[in-house]
């Protein structure tokens, strides 16, 4: 008789599967950097409209009695260090920030993670479609705003001279891809916390907003925009968390209460009361010990 075969050892197919997930992410990524590089190349020979879009934007915001750039950046220029620092979170901060927070929700809420992911995907789409259709010198490059670069008079420098520049759009700053993956990344972190102080995740976007601003990278309406395509995309895009409305069906039926029964009472409304037991004839008085002997109180024999 030959003896049985052993059973097939059950291989654990998760670890192929995470990293089949993460192929994919970076996939994702990859496709995203080369469709940023398209739209560089797309606007790299027309400086002279983004220049002219820039003293358009300038205007418009003064029509709009926007504040003025300039009362943001001014204050930053009294000493070196806030530059350096608003510089330094400008270029440090906005990349690294956007993918831990992508890397926590994807190893601890998941269906969270696709959720941003979908939206920041949508939000860099979108921005590459208005960086080609309306490329945008930023106030720094524009002269009309009298912003200084502060990138490169005090560093650390993001960019180089546009001419040479081919790692980056500088024509592009309108919409504010710092402002809003920011956002993004704020209402990722509100939407997954809990507790007051969960609402600390906005000065992200805040700050984001006044380094941008300050820094002469941005007007306010790169933010503006920004932010109002985010929150078109999050309208469209279904939350993880948005309650879900029970099916239609007859309502429940009202619970009945118990009816008790009164017991009947007696012809005349009279109440039956309970008669005293009387002994019967030769039987020992109440209280007298059984089996003959004495009563209580009798005198004892003997």
């Amino acid at each position: 008789m030959q003896p049985a075969p052993p059973p097939p050892v059950a291989v654990d197919a998760r670890p192929a599967g995470a990293v089949r997930r993460a192929v994919r992410e970076l996939t994702l990524v990859a496709v995203l950097f080369l469709a940023y590089k398209a739209g560089r190349l797309a606007v790299a020979g027309r400086s002279a409209d983004a220049q002219v879009n820039g003293e358009r934007i300038w205007w418009f915001e003064r029509l709009l009695h926007l504040p003025s750039e300039v009362a943001v950046q001014a204050p930053l220029l009294v000493h070196e260090l806030p530059v350096r620092l608003a510089n330094c979170y400008y270029a440090y901060v906005h990349f690294p920030a956007t993918v831990l927070c992508l890397v926590w929700l994807y190893l601890r809420h998941p269906a969270h993670y696709r959720w941003m992911r979908r939206a920041l995907a949508a939000l860099t789409a979108s921005a590459l479609a208005l960086h080609v259709l309306v490329p945008l010198a930023p106030p720094r490059m524009t002269a009309l705003t009298g912003l200084v670069d502060t990138g490169s008079r005090y560093g650390p420098a993001v960019y180089g001279p546009p001419e040479a520049d081919t790692l980056s759009n500088q024509y592009a700053a309108m919409p504010s891809l710092h402002v809003g993956w920011a956002v993004a990344v704020a209402v990722a972190l509100l939407t997954v916390t809990a507790g007051r102080w969960r609402w600390l995740w906005l000065a992200h976007p805040v700050v984001t907003l006044l380094v941008v601003v300050g820094t002469g990278n941005h007007y306010w309406l790169d933010g503006v925009v920004a932010v109002t395509l985010l929150g078109l995309i999050l309208a469209a895009l279904p939350c993880p968390d948005a309650p879900r409305r029970p099916p239609a069906g007859p309502a429940p039926a009202a619970r009945l209460r118990p009816h008790v029964v009164p017991a009947p009472r007696r012809p005349g409304g009279a109440v039956r009361r309970r008669r005293p037991r009387t002994p019967a004839a030769g039987a020992p008085p109440r209280g007298a010990p059984r089996g003959g002997g004495p009563p209580p109180g009798a005198p004892a024999i003997g």
